[in-house]
């Protein structure tokens, strides 16, 4: 078959069109648990990128080659890698509506491939930055496209679980990221952290093939491209026959409708009235992810166990290591459990244990501080970033995409997915760029500050979020009462369209006097029919508002 049919995929009008799809795809939920687990390498891309920097960032080889200047620039190195990301969300609207979800992670791949290679060929701090820039444009891309694609082909049940494998495949590219700098920084070579750097590029390479020829695309956009059966035949291969026609139909209805009110949807919408409401919970969820201080651990964790007292960098790397176990093996918990429970119940257990553990940070690194020698400070401090990112990684590493990904109306997904994900990547930037500088001025206060930033997720997760579980993503637009608003707004423009019809009748009629007696004849020959179109909109006006 070609690759434009695979991509493409047409009615199963035959046995062998559907043993050709059995071959390639599997059976049932194994076929979308296969599927998740390979577009998930996206996820494993930006997990890989998150632990590799932390290390390099901290060894003296690197620092003594590209010499930045202050903490200001140590921090840029870091956190400019963020703006890319948060450009490259931006751009999931265009490129997943445009071209597809599966074929804007390929092209995710190749822009970030470029970014890998730069990095690694860099020799000054003003390459390397451009370097992080480029890659972070495709990560950007990849870490909002993944969670949309497969947000669209798991059925709701499932969804939960479906997200946790992602989580789990990328706190598997940090843990890839973490043992693989513990081993290359063993090399006597200055350029060690070049290899690490530019491994990258095989695992891309890999997605960017398969999601171009044999990722099957989302049957939600398929049906918003006007290709219905093709979307049946990718939900009957992942869903079976009766879901296919279910989930088709309430696709159909849900784009029918949304196309009817709202022909195309402009980014302007998303911040207007009654799409705004969802635009802000998935802005918030995404913000209060990153404000909650996780990147700041991630990327500076060695200068976390050197104010604890931990000055070995050998010593320090091998504990940035078990780090990345720790993330691994938490990321398991959400998979089997995070379905069960709801969004808003684990978003609050994970605040109350975030802000424990920052709260053992802070206090630890302050006795730190004041009795370096002692040991069991030593040890304590090392005990609160594992709790952290248990909690973190079992609720928040979850839920924040889940619930950012499948509160959004079939019209609106990829551009909010989008501005969701930017302002993931803007928070992301501000505490990666702060960081150094408030901790060299504040010290154990940031660690403080951030168990106080828990605490303002808590109360935005118990008094404005919506509970998501179980329900299909069709059933977001009445959850938010979004298909009424737009249905108002749509009559309030049928009204405004109708009063300006019948204006320009009556401007035209008082400006036609070129000819009076014409324009009595007019009058007179048309006061039978004339009048009661005049007298319409009234009626008409009821009609509609009913």
């Amino acid at each position: 078959m070609k690759p434009n049919a695979l991509i493409r995929p047409r009615p199963p009008d035959a046995n062998a069109n559907a043993d050709a799809w059995r071959r390639r795809y599997g059976d049932g939920n194994k076929r979308v648990y296969g599927i998740t687990a390979f577009v998930s390498l996206g996820a494993l891309l930006f997990g890989y990128d998150q632990g590799v920097m932390g290390v390099i960032i901290a060894d003296r080889r690197f620092l003594d080659l590209m010499r930045p200047q202050s903490a200001w620039v140590t921090g840029a190195i870091v956190s400019l890698y963020d703006i890319g990301c948060l450009l490259g969300a931006l751009s999931i609207g265009f490129l997943a509506d445009r071209i597809g979800r599966e074929r804007t992670l390929a092209v995710a791949t190749l822009v970030f491939n470029l970014g890998a290679v730069l990095q690694a060929a860099s020799y000054s701090v003003s390459q390397i930055i451009i370097g992080r820039i480029v890659l972070g444009i495709g990560v950007g891309i990849c870490a909002g496209g993944v969670p949309l694609y497969i947000g669209e082909i798991a059925p709701a049940k499932l969804r939960g679980r479906i997200v946790g494998i992602e989580q789990m495949i990328l706190c598997l590219g940090e843990l890839i990221a973490f043992w693989l700098n513990y081993g290359f920084a063993m090399l006597p070579s200055a350029h060690w952290w070049r290899i690490p750097l530019a491994i990258q590029v095989l695992p891309a390479g890999v997605l960017g093939v398969g999601c171009w020829l044999y990722v099957p695309p989302s049957p939600r956009w398929l049906v918003d491209q006007g290709r219905p059966e093709c979307a049946r035949e990718v939900l009957t291969r992942l869903h079976g026959s009766e879901a296919a026609d279910r989930s088709l139909r309430e696709i159909r209805e849900s784009i029918r409708f949304q196309k009817t009110v709202a022909e195309r949807a402009r980014w302007v919408e998303l911040f207007r009235r009654p799409v705004l409401r969802v635009t802000l919970l998935g802005m918030g969820v995404q913000f209060f992810q990153q404000i909650t201080g996780t990147c700041s651990i991630i990327y500076y964790l060695p200068h976390i166990f050197a104010a604890g007292g931990i000055s070995n960098p050998r010593t320090q790397n091998l504990l940035n290591g078990t780090v990345g176990i720790v993330l691994f093996l938490s990321a398991w918990i959400p998979i089997f459990l995070f379905d069960r429970l709801g969004r808003r119940t684990w978003l609050r257990l994970g605040c109350i244990g975030m802000a424990v553990a920052m709260i053992g940070i802070a206090v630890f690194q302050r006795n730190a501080a004041r009795h370096p020698e002692s040991s069991s400070t030593n040890i304590v401090i090392v005990i609160f970033p594992y709790l952290f990112y248990t909690c973190f990684n079992a609720t928040w590493g979850v839920g924040s995409w889940l619930y950012a990904s499948e509160i959004w109306p079939i019209r609106y997904r990829a551009k909010g997915n989008g501005v969701t994900t930017a302002t993931l990547w803007l928070g992301t930037f501000c505490v990666a760029q702060l960081s150094p500088v408030v901790f060299e001025r504040v010290g154990w206060g940031l660690y403080a500050g951030y168990a106080g930033l828990c605490g303002l997720a808590y109360l935005f997760v118990q008094f404005c979020m919506v509970e998501t579980r179980g329900r299909s993503l069709e059933d977001m637009s009445r959850l938010f009462g979004i298909d009424d608003g737009l249905r108002l707004r749509r009559r309030r423009t049928i009204l405004r369209r109708q009063d300006r019809e019948h204006n320009d009748d009556g401007l035209e009629q008082s400006f036609s006097t070129d000819k009076p007696e014409a324009s009595v004849s007019m009058s007179a020959t048309t006061t039978n029919t004339s009048m009661p179109k005049i007298a319409s909109p009234s009626s008409t006006t009821q009609y509609v508002r009913a």
